[in-house]
């Protein structure tokens, strides 16, 4: 091995290993977050089924959607029925639960979060 070769592989061999961990870090901070909300389309009674199955036998915590609570306003069908299919496909995801409702609900990287109002999102 020559001389100059005995001071360029470890050279290398850090800036290799310098960028693995660059990569490595920068995907953990770029991890894409997601949430499940109303479908836009989704006709009210339709929405309002899926908003009662959520919060009852789905299991999702729909306390901050009642009257004086942080999630209250906007007082809409659309909205509560957002937070309460989110609540329910967060803590249910990865077993097997999805964003479906009927067709009622799609999945979206936006964060519904509004004010006080803060949408769950887990990995």
């Amino acid at each position: 091995m020559t001389n100059l070769s005995a001071k360029i592989l470890p050279l290398l061999f850090y800036l290799l290993l310098l960028c693995l961990l660059i990569t490595t870090r920068s995907d953990a901070a770029n991890e894409e977050k997601h949430w499940c909300v109303a479908d836009e389309q989704t006709p009210d009674d339709v929405l309002q089924k899926a908003l009662d199955w959520a919060c009852g036998f789905g299991g999702a915590d729909c306390k901050m959607i009642q009257k004086n609570k942080e999630c209250f306003v906007p007082n809409t069908l659309k909205d509560h029925a957002s937070y309460a299919f989110n609540s329910y496909w967060q803590k249910y995801k990865h077993q097997g639960g999805s964003c479906y409702f009927d067709a009622a609900a799609m999945v979206t990287d936006l964060d519904p979060s509004h004010g006080s109002c803060k949408y769950e999102t887990l990995p």
